[in-house]
This record gives C-alpha cells, sequence and structure tokens, in this order.
C-alpha cells in the first residue's frame, strides 16, 4: 500500500501489485522487468463512496526466444484480464443483473456507490453465460416460448434440465428452425415441452428417437384448466364461488338479454366455422377478438359472466346485517356506513347509498300497493237506527265497512 487519497469525490487507493511474473503463452517465469503498468480497478464502496484501486504491475520480458509474446504484465487473483473492476464487484453486477434487470440494476448499484451503465451489466451476463458453456452433450433439454414483443414477436428458448443453464436462443418459434435445430444435437433422448404443436412436429422431424414429455408446470396447467370448465364454465373466474341472482336484482333482466344475445352471437361463431372459416375471418365479421372465437370454439359453448363471491367492498357482503337494521328502522345511510365500517366494510359511502336506493324506491312501491289494495273512501256519518245523517262533517270508513252499511239500511 503506497496512499489513499480522497479525489474527485471517491477514495483511491495506491498499492504495488505482487501478481505472476509467468507468461501466459508458454508459461515461463521472468525475472527481466520492461516497464511498469498502472491498472484502475474498481472496488466495493466504504460508507457509501465509490473506491478505486490504483495498481503499480510490472511489465516483465519473456526470456523464451520461441515465444509469440515479448512482453506481458502480471496477472491478478482479484480480476481479470482487461476488467476494470475487482472479481467481486463483478459477481454482485452479475447477481443485480439477473434479479432486476438492465436499467433496474443500474439505478440500484448508482444508490450503492457503484456506478454502472446497463450496457455493461447486460454484457456481463452474457459473458457469464458463455463461459458456463462447456460444450458437454445434452442429453435432457427443455423447449419453451418466449416473447420479444408480447403478442406479435415470439422466439424460442432451450434449457439444459441436467446443468439448469440455458443452452440456446432462438430468434422465431417455427417448427423448421426446431427440426434444424435439434438435428445438429443427435444425442438429445428427452425433450420436455408445452402444448404447442409447432415444437411437437418439429421435434419429431428433427429427433424422432427423442421422448417427448410434459413438464410439471404444463402438466398443472392443463390440470388447472380442466378443473375450471368443469366447475365453473369460465376459465377467467377459475376457482372462485359464484352466487345465483338475488331477488331485488335490477341488472338481472339486462343480464339475461345479455344472455340470450351471447348466445345467439355463438350460434353465429359455430355456423361461420362450420362453413370453413378461419377464426382470423369470423372476428373480422361479427366484431370480437380472434382469440375469443378460438376459445369459444375450442370449448364448445359460450363463456358466460356470472356474478362473482362477495368481498368486504361490497355492501352485499353485509347484507344479513343491513337487512336487520333497516327492518328496526334504522335507514339513515351515513350511520349505516359508520356502523359497516366497524365491521370490516371497505367500500365507499356512494356505493353502499346505491344499495339504500334501491331499498328505499322497494320500500314506496310495497306502500304504494298496499294503499291499492286497502283503499279508503270518504261517506257522510249517519244514525244506524234512523239513516239520517247526523253530523256535516265527514269520516272515513273502508271499502268493507261502507258495504256493510248499505246493506243493513237496505234491510231496513
Amino acid at each position: 500500500m503506497r496512499g489513499v487519497v480522497f479525489r474527485e469525490n471517491r477514495w483511491i487507493e495506491s498499492a504495488d501489485g505482487a501478481g505472476a511474473r509467468s507468461c501466459p503463452e508458454c508459461g515461463g517465469a521472468s525475472a527481466s522487468r520492461h516497464s511498469w503498468h498502472l491498472r484502475r480497478l474498481q472496488d466495493l464502496p466504504i460508507q457509501g463512496v465509490p473506491v478505486v484501486l490504483e495498481l503499480r504491475l510490472g511489465r516483465w520480458r519473456c526470456l523464451d526466444d520461441g515465444c509469440a509474446r515479448k512482453t506481458f504484465v502480471e496477472r491478478l487473483t482479484t480480476a481479470f484480464p482487461f476488467a476494470r473492476k475487482t472479481q467481486r464487484v463483478t459477481d454482485l453486477v452479475r447477481l443485480f443483473g439477473h434479479a432486476a434487470g438492465g436499467r433496474t440494476s443500474e439505478k440500484l448499484l448508482a444508490r450503492l456507490a457503484m456506478p454502472i451503465s446497463d450496457n455493461a451489466i447486460l454484457r456481463q451476463l452474457k459473458r457469464h453465460a458463455s463461459e458456463r458453456r462447456d460444450g458437454a452433450p445434452l442429453r435432457a433439454i427443455a423447449i419453451d416460448d418466449w416473447s420479444w414483443r408480447k403478442g406479435f414477436n415470439y422466439g424460442t428458448i432451450i434449457v439444459d434440465l441436467e446443468r439448469r443453464i440455458v443452452a440456446d436462443v432462438l430468434e422465431t418459434r417455427s417448427a423448421k428452425e426446431t427440426a434444424d435445430w435439434v438435428k445438429r444435437h443427435p444425442e438429445i433422448e428427452v425433450v420436455s415441452r408445452d402444448r404447442c404443436g409447432l415444437y411437437a412436429q418439429g421435434v419429431r422431424q428433427g429427433a424422432p428417437q427423442a421422448r417427448q414429455v410434459a413438464d410439471r408446470f404444463h402438466l398443472l396447467q392443463n390440470l388447472r384448466e380442466s378443473i375450471e370448465r368443469h366447475m365453473t364454465r369460465i376459465s377467467r373466474f377459475a376457482g372462485r364461488p359464484q352466487l345465483p341472482p338475488t331477488t331485488g336484482d335490477r341488472h338481472a333482466a339486462r343480464r339475461g338479454e345479455c344472455g340470450h344475445a351471447r348466445q345467439a352471437l355463438f350460434d353465429r361463431v359455430s355456423s361461420l366455422r362450420a362453413s370453413g372459416k378461419t377464426f382470423v375471418d369470423i372476428a373480422a365479421q361479427i366484431g370480437v377478438d380472434h382469440r375469443t372465437v378460438a376459445k369459444w370454439i375450442k370449448t364448445g359453448f359460450p363463456l358466460h359472466r356470472r356474478r362473482l363471491a362477495l368481498k368486504p367492498t361490497s355492501p352485499l357482503y353485509f347484507q344479513e346485517f343491513l337487512s336487520r337494521r333497516w327492518a328496526e328502522g334504522d335507514r339513515v345511510g351515513r350511520r349505516l356506513f359508520h356502523d359497516l365500517r366497524h365491521r370490516g366494510y371497505t367500500g365507499s359511502f356512494s356505493n353502499l347509498e346505491r344499495l339504500l336506493s334501491t331499498w328505499r324506491a322497494g320500500s314506496r312501491e310495497k306502500k304504494q300497493s298496499e294503499q291499492q289494495y286497502r283503499k279508503f273512501i270518504e261517506i257522510p256519518a249517519v244514525d244506524p237506527a234512523t239513516g239520517w245523517q247526523i253530523s256535516p262533517g265527514h269520516c272515513r270508513f273502508s271499502l268493507h265497512e261502507a258495504d256493510a252499511a248499505t246493506h243493513a239500511r237496505r234491510e231496513r
């Protein structure tokens, strides 16, 4: 160690290197110094401050006259040749890049006082991946697709299952390219793939001797989708309990109309498919997405939407409590909202008011219907014995009582 100085917002440690003095070409040791070589390496930070190592290394002459290299610099064990970072910084950068990617790792490492660009992080990942490829024969591989741009461009990734490393990455997803790649590796015995028919066709053409299997992920995926179709009849709401329509649901009639329209649309899709049209042509003709058309044709029925299980964000989750308070006469929205908050309600007051407004409308309709069945008429008050009017005022009698009085007068 020759000294430590703080310069340009970083610590700079100066030292003389003590690396190996053997020629990297012929391996012969040398004691003849040619000159000095100054090498700067980025090291781990100290208390949030970057650290740079300035190492003065000796440049030596190769004493072997038959060697093509005339001079060489001492080799360090703490850094790779021509690297600008120590080995421990390089390992840390690689771990960050593998976990978070290029741009995110660049921001995180800058906060940790280890500035590095995103391109340098990706180059470190690629260099590490190329070093791990030992050229050993592949016996068991896995093939799956990956997206350059989701929904548009897809490639193919091939993984060595025994070493758990990426064997190769193909730019496209096609049976021909898969077959060509597999033909170059005749030692392959097992191929794990997804349900894509392109890969199955490519493996059959390129490696007919290999056995095709499905991995655990795709097996569980097949099981899950079968359960979804059987239990819910709709894959997007898998595994969630469904509720029957409640009494007084104002949207029930509208949902019924939508269901009939969806069934008519499905019948039209089925007829167009039977006539030989493709999914894209059917989607363009009826105005739905081609993936929806493919899903309908695959399942054989339209995917109806039904109500999901209630959550604390819905006032209907506390319908029993609200019904009891409503029957007791407590119909003030703010007071009910305050009580629901203490019972775990996480929805808004406006959502609760929408429910209470339907209840209030139902109460008014019920009251009006009762008044229609219990009509009151106004008749003059008369003496039952004489039949004379006893007061100019009016009393309220029901229809039943009026009919009884009229019948009594007629009998007299």
